[in-house]
């Protein structure tokens, strides 16, 4: 019998490394990255009603309703299921928008998979797994429930990885200052009207063993363009990076920052010395368990 109600943590992500490929003829991006999964998350509750997509949302104005990828995902579930019946969404925000985090997009996975629980399981993971590709590029990752994997293409071709021990992590965030990742794009587009060919690239499955050699691995191709332009958030980073981590990276497109230690005091003594008046501070880590995909708990009502 299909559930009534269900909750998904949909868990945060950031990118271990980002290359930025040149523009196909649509606009988008090809990309090769490897995204790990963080401990930081939203949480999604669902509940079936006699029609349609509602949506309540605990936190920041996230626009309109209609266009939330999580509202997005639930329709195309529906869709694929005759829609026998509707859902209501209630989303807390936990994740800072605009700040390369995934949150978004890690909401609409676990949309995904909470509403094909209420249809009880009927759309296979590999379709929902397409659902997930048309969605946006870093929804396949949160949809396939691993904890750490390499992505290439448009996010949507992943190489799932055994996880790394867990660690501490501090996320910094600039106060008031937001990227979107249309402009991010754009701003390398500028800085790169001629991008020269990638030359090859050899990863040794030794680089994924342990943080210290992740942090070799390389950087975010869009640090510099997206640095260039705020001037606060090149200057955290440095800031960030003199704390001496592991591993330290602009998430995604910005706007935050996060850094990697080797243990919870050298963690708090960064987040001390950093302060909190001309940044937000996070305490997180990232998340070892690895599950066959994001775990949907059954209401209990």
């Amino acid at each position: 019998m299909a559930s009534a109600g269900v909750r998904v943590a949909a868990h945060a992500k950031v990118n271990v490394f980002l290359r930025i490929l040149a523009p196909e003829r649509s606009g988008f991006h090809q990309i090769e990255t490897v995204f790990a999964l963080l401990e930081l998350a939203d949480e999604l509750v669902a509940r079936r009603t006699e029609r349609g997509v509602q949506l309540v949302v605990h936190g920041p104005d996230l626009g309109p309703a209609e266009q939330n990828l999580a509202v997005r995902a639930a329709h195309a579930v529906l869709d694929a299921t005759g829609h026998k019946f509707g859902v209501a969404l209630e989303l807390t925000k936990r994740i800072p928008v605009r700040a390369g985090l995934g949150g978004g997009s890690s909401d609409a996975a676990a949309a995904l998979h909470a509403v094909n629980r209420l249809a009880d399981d009927a759309v296979p993971l590999p379709e929902l797994l397409h659902f997930a590709t048309r969605l946006g590029a870093d929804v396949p990752f949160f949809a396939s429930g691993a904890p750490l994997a390499v992505a290439w293409g448009r996010g949507e071709r992943l190489f799932r990885l055994p996880p790394l021990p867990q660690a501490p992590m501090l996320i910094a965030i600039p106060s008031a200052l937001t990227v979107a990742t249309p402009d991010a794009y754009r701003w390398w587009d500028e800085h790169n009207p001629d991008p020269a060919a990638r030359g090859p690239v050899v990863l040794e499955a030794s680089a994924f063993a342990s943080w210290g050699s992740i942090g070799r691995l390389g950087g975010n191709d869009f640090e510099p363009v997206v640095f260039s332009r705020h001037a606060p958030l090149r200057a955290l980073f440095e800031r960030l990076a003199g704390t001496h981590p592991y591993w330290v990276r602009m998430c995604g497109s910005g706007s935050a920052v996060a850094a990697i230690y080797a243990t919870d005091r050298l963690r708090d003594d960064a987040a001390m010395m950093l302060g909190t008046q001309q940044q937000a501070i996070m305490k997180t880590a990232t998340r070892a368990l690895a599950a066959g995909g994001p775990e949907v708990y059954e209401l209990k009502e």
